[in-house]
Formats: structure tokens, C-alpha cells, sequence
């Protein structure tokens, strides 16, 4: 039996939980990894959510480590569980990490992986992420985003600005985040601007590197 869908902050405890859009968009994330992210060395996600991207990108780079986080106890589980059922021996144990804060269990990673976390998170949880990357990342290294995003001067899609507005209904401080403050706050927090890509359903992958 498949595992039920679900978003952050649904509940229960089944052990294998499942994001449906992963299925849809980790091949074409994955091809742009593939010429964003170092050769090797090790890669930290952050809102690893359900585990399934991290366990098919571990799969799909296996010169690269990959530590997946979450602050979800649930997710945890599901992380584990997926990560289990993988058997990679590059994917470590999950971390409980909440972005927004300063205590993040990681010291150093020589990449920075979140996707979906900035649209389904605190405006603080973008702001602890970029300052994560800032302090852990070395001079180079790159923090990847994806998800979807309002780009000033570009008409949104109908089905975002949809979703955005079930976004907002489901938790006042979640949203579509205005592209340009997204780059203002990163270059505040030590993190250049390199690279974006489009990607289908009208989401951005967007690329970082430390200063």
C-alpha cells in the first residue's frame, strides 16, 4: 500500500509518508544538481520532509554524502523509514533542524539542499536558512532552492497564485516569496546570487554561493 500525501504540519505517525509532487519534479531537480553541485563531499538538507528526494538524489550522486534534516519529529521518522528501505550507504541518519534557529546540529557541509521549505515556512525559517548556509558553507559552496516564487515584472501563473492563496489560508505566515527579497535577504546574510533555472509547474531552482 502507498503512503498517504501529505504537507507539513498534517498529522499522524505513519512511519512512510509521501510528498506526491516528488515524483514529479526529483528527475528534473536532479538534472540540474547535477551541474550545480560539487563531485563530492557532503551535501545537508535542509526540510528533508518526507525522505523521498534525498534517498533518489543519494541514489542518483553516490560520490556525495547526504545528511537529511527536518524539525518535524513525524518527518523523522518518515526520513528514516524511506532511507531504510533505500539502503544508501550515503545518506546519514536524519537530524532534527529547524532553520529559523541558530542551533543547528550540522558545523559544516560542502552543499546546502532545501526545497518547498521558503513558501511552507516562517519568512524567519528563509531568513535562519540563508544565515545557516552563511556560517557553515565555505567560500564557494553553493545553497540550492527550489520551489516557487513571485518574480517581480513576470506575470504569476494562475496556479500559483492558487496556491498561494491556499498557502495563506492554511497558516497566515506561509506564501509565494517576492523573488527579489529572497535575493536582498542572502546578500545581507553573506551569500551571492549565481544562477537560476526554470522548472516545470512554474517553479525556480535557485543557486547561491557562499561569498
Amino acid at each position: 500500500m502507498s503512503p498517504e500525501p501529505w504537507m507539513p504540519e498534517d498529522g499522524g505517525r505513519e512511519a512512510k509518508r509521501h510528498a506526491p509532487a516528488t515524483l514529479r519534479n526529483r528527475d528534473a531537480i536532479a538534472a540540474t544538481l547535477a551541474e550545480w553541485l560539487p563531485p563530492t563531499g557532503r551535501v545537508l538538507e535542509v526540510a528533508s520532509g518526507s525522505g523521498e528526494h534525498i534517498v533518489h538524489f543519494a541514489a542518483a550522486f553516490p560520490a556525495l554524502d547526504w545528511q537529511p534534516s527536518d524539525p518535524d519529529p513525524d518527518a523523522l521518522v518518515s526520513i528514516a523509514a524511506w532511507s531504510a528501505e533505500a539502503g544508501l550507504a550515503n545518506v546519514a541518519p536524519p537530524l532534527r533542524l529547524d532553520a529559523a534557529t541558530s542551533g543547528w546540529p550540522v558545523a559544516r557541509a560542502d552543499a546546502l539542499l532545501c526545497i518547498n521549505m521558503v513558501h511552507i515556512s516562517p519568512w524567519s525559517a528563509t531568513l535562519g536558512l540563508l544565515a545557516g548556509a552563511a556560517r557553515i558553507l565555505p567560500s564557494g559552496a553553493p545553497l540550492i532552492l527550489y520551489g516557487p516564487y513571485v518574480e517581480p515584472g513576470v506575470p504569476t501563473a494562475p496556479s500559483n497564485i492558487a496556491f498561494d492563496a491556499s498557502l495563506r489560508a492554511r497558516n497566515p505566515e506561509w506564501g509565494l516569496r517576492d523573488l527579489d527579497a529572497v535575493k536582498a535577504a542572502a546578500r545581507d546574510a553573506g551569500l551571492a546570487f549565481a544562477a537560476w533555472q526554470a522548472m516545470p509547474a512554474n517553479n525556480l531552482m535557485l543557486l547561491f554561493r557562499r561569498s
